[in-house]
């Protein structure tokens, strides 16, 4: 029993340990693997043009709080796409899978829509707004439907707008 206690004890710290390094110092996502906090430097001014990130290289970060534990960040790269100086993530699903139930941090996005975007080395504190289906969703799927489309492909939609409320870190 004391052995597995030492056991037991050793795992927490090393999980304290880890928790503490990632967040000091980040556990950026890649292209296959979700990650923890993202680094990079923080942009505090209101962005409403996001026309810029068009020319921005480079896989999108988005880093999400976990749904049913805030205070520990998840995050993945997603596709993105620009359309009338406004900036859009994109989330596919398989045909007959619900939102969220495809995408863990869709589910985080539900609970907690502000989150940081990275763009390049730049992170952005900002708020997504799910586009329902509609003209809008209609007119975004016709700009960029074909750069998407699959059968039995379901692409969500995210539009990214100035975080007003200002969540901290």
């Amino acid at each position: 029993m004391r052995k597995l206690l030492s056991m037991v004890g050793v795992l927490v710290v090393a999980l304290v340990l880890f928790v503490g390094y990632t967040r000091a110092f980040g556990f950026n996502p890649s292209a296959v693997a979700p990650g923890l906090w993202v680094k990079g430097e923080e942009v505090t001014d209101r962005v409403t043009d996001w026309s810029f990130g068009a020319s921005v290289k480079g896989l999108t970060a988005v880093e999400t709080r976990q749904w049913f534990a805030p205070f520990i960040a998840h995050s993945v790269t997603t596709t993105r796409f620009h359309f009338k100086d406004q900036m859009y993530l994109a989330s596919g699903y398989p045909a007959g899978i619900k939102i969220p139930d495809g995408r863990h941090w869709n589910r985080n996005v539900l609970a907690d829509p502000h989150i940081r975007v990275r763009l390049g080395n730049k992170i952005y504190p900002v708020k997504l707004r799910y586009v329902e289906d509609g003209p809008k969703r209609q007119e975004l799927l016709t700009a960029f439907g074909q750069m998407f489309f699959a059968p039995g492909f379901f692409l969500h939609v995210w539009q990214v707008e100035p975080d007003d409320e200002g969540r901290t870190k």
